[in-house]
């Protein structure tokens, strides 16, 4: 139970969210039952809403900031929740593309606080049921839900999803989800329900994913097969089903090549929604054009360019070096990674390292963060002779290193981890995440 020091009705913020990281058990604790039963407290799963659900290992956050666009450009009223944040809890919920006030949450807090008695509850926990219990006071029309891991027995997939998109299917969160994409996709199926459509936007889904679609008699539309993408540079083009067709599209974000791959898992998600949310094309160039990725691949540009990337598994770290292979630079590149314990470090160091003229390792705070020793520890014992490694107890302390020692014209690339990316936006004073 919360310690009675201080009224639930009087905390903060601020003081809940403490509360809910001191007190309640294990961060990660796998399961349904718990959180349900909560729900079902506070009758938050029969919602009034139709829901999207979006799980992956990569590009989860950038396809429900997509569809939330989209959906808010043809006049519906939207809830989002994503996970993590960057600067602002408030981020994980939004309403009409809004983030969710302090006094909001604060209420959902109490009320949760109340219903669950003697049930012990995650921080994720938590924070999944305010969304659910935000969205129905704002008797919002559809939501869009960022799985936080996995799918099956993540918090989120309490809500049968109107329509499912997987995106990406790589390496991360082995304790929980398994050690191979065979077994991990079938966790991201988890969000599959019988005889309701779904997306996997992965052009080479594991045999686990479709197999799954298949016992469950989820209608499963593929890249390839059910919708494709002709890509001409600056724009490009969707073809669906029953003709469906868009052409000379805005790209989400020119740089960073992989949003392609995810748009288009956008798309036929809302081909599947048209009967109910019908979109015009107008709406669909507006909603693309306002949307914008914090932290992926984000640039900030001056006479040092600093580039801005939660990458922090395998496969991100590989998209990450493709596009900083693919943008121009004149002067040196300077790394700057902080990483979380429980993440194969080991791969995404081997994957960048190639690219740095320097590397600074930093120390994460969080409970579960690795040491900038321990970072250092694994980067030499990589092939990268004569890269210059620096270790720093914080990002705030790492980024004054490299503002003194870096050149007009160099890049510094920050990334590694959520909570490295959201510490560096406010050390470099972009208060605005850009949602």
């Amino acid at each position: 139970m919360l310690e009675q020091t201080q009224p639930c009705a009087s905390l903060s913020l601020e003081k809940w969210l403490r509360r809910q990281e001191r007190i309640h058990f294990p961060m990660v604790e796998m399961g349904l039952e718990r959180c349900r039963e909560v729900a079902g407290r506070l009758g938050l799963l029969e919602p009034g809403y139709q829901v999207v659900t979006v799980a992956g290992t990569n590009g989860k956050g950038s396809c429900v900031a997509m569809l939330e666009s989209v959906l808010r450009s043809a006049g519906y009223t939207t809830g989002a929740y994503y996970s993590p944040h960057l600067l602002r809890y408030n981020e994980r919920i939004r309403i009409h593309s809004r983030e969710v006030s302090d006094a909001a949450l604060c209420t959902a807090f109490q009320k949760i606080e109340a219903a669950r008695g003697d049930i012990e509850l995650t921080y994720f926990e938590f924070g999944t049921l305010a969304a659910f219990y935000l969205f129905r006071e704002a008797a919002v029309q559809i939501t869009v839900l960022e799985v936080g891991l996995g799918g099956r027995l993540d918090a989120v997939n309490l809500l049968d999803p109107d329509v499912a998109l997987v995106t990406s299917i790589d390496l991360d969160h082995q304790r929980w989800l398994g050690a191979d994409r065979e077994s991990i996709s079938r966790e991201k199926a988890g969000i599959f329900r019988a005889g309701r459509p779904a997306v996997c936007s992965d052009p080479e889904p594991p045999e686990g994913l479709l197999r799954r679609a298949s016992e469950l008699g989820a209608p499963l539309s593929l890249p390839g097969k059910d919708y494709r993408l002709k890509n001409g540079g600056g724009a490009w083009d969707w073809y669906g089903p029953d003709a469906a067709c868009y052409q000379e599209l805005p790209h989400p974000d020119q740089r960073n090549s992989c949003q392609l791959q995810n748009v288009g898992g956008v798309l036929m998600a809302l081909h599947l929604l048209r009967d109910c949310f019908p979109v015009r094309e107008q709406d669909l160039r507006d909603g693309l054009s306002k949307v914008r990725f914090p932290g992926r691949f984000q640039v900030l540009p001056g006479p040092r360019c600093y580039i801005l990337d939660v990458a922090h598994n395998r496969q991100a770290a590989q998209q990450l070096r493709r596009n900083l292979e693919a943008l121009p630079r004149s002067g040196a590149q300077h790394f700057l990674v902080g990483m979380l314990a429980d993440k194969d470090y080991v791969s995404v160091l081997e994957i960048l390292a190639p690219l740095a003229d320097s590397c600074h390792l930093v120390d994460l705070p969080a409970p579960r963060g690795a040491s900038a020793t321990r970072l250092a520890a694994a980067l030499g014992d990589l092939d990268v002779s004569g890269l210059r490694t620096h270790c720093h107890p914080d990002v705030a302390r790492g980024l004054g290193v490299l503002r003194r020692e870096s050149r007009d014209g160099d890049r510094i690339v920050v990334c590694g981890s959520f909570l490295t990316v959201g510490e560096a936006l406010n050390c470099l004073g972009a208060q605005e995440s850009g949602w």
